[in-house]
């Protein structure tokens, strides 16, 4: 590769750079929501699947069956990551123009 193919290499890695960062940005202002027990339970995620609040409907909290909240917690969690990881693949390919370039994992 001649002095010029590495310099536009260079260029367009840096190019590929600021666009991830700008990515990270858009993303972790994202919020999406995961549900469970009919939307008795909600929880919203950034885009970089951290967790930002968790909202249980009174009706739903019963002492005797503690066992049936904690699973609809984790149920709303896991659903609301599972919508976050499918944004960053779709804006990660968007970016990438839907080729797998090793080593260009987002940092989540």
């Amino acid at each position: 590769m001649g002095k010029g193919g590495l310099g536009n290499l260079m260029k367009q890695f840096q190019q590929m750079q600021a666009k991830m960062e700008e990515l990270q940005a858009r993303l972790e202002e994202e919020e999406i929501e995961g549900t469970a027990g009919g939307g008795m339970v909600k929880c919203i995620v950034n885009g970089k699947q951290e967790l930002l609040e968790i909202r249980i409907d009174p009706e739903v909290v019963n002492p005797e069956d503690v066992e049936m909240l904690q699973d609809l917690i984790v149920a709303a969690v896991n659903q609301a990551r599972q919508k976050a990881q499918e944004l960053q693949a779709e804006q990660m390919a968007t970016l990438t123009g839907g080729f797998n370039i090793p080593g260009m994992n987002l940092p989540f």
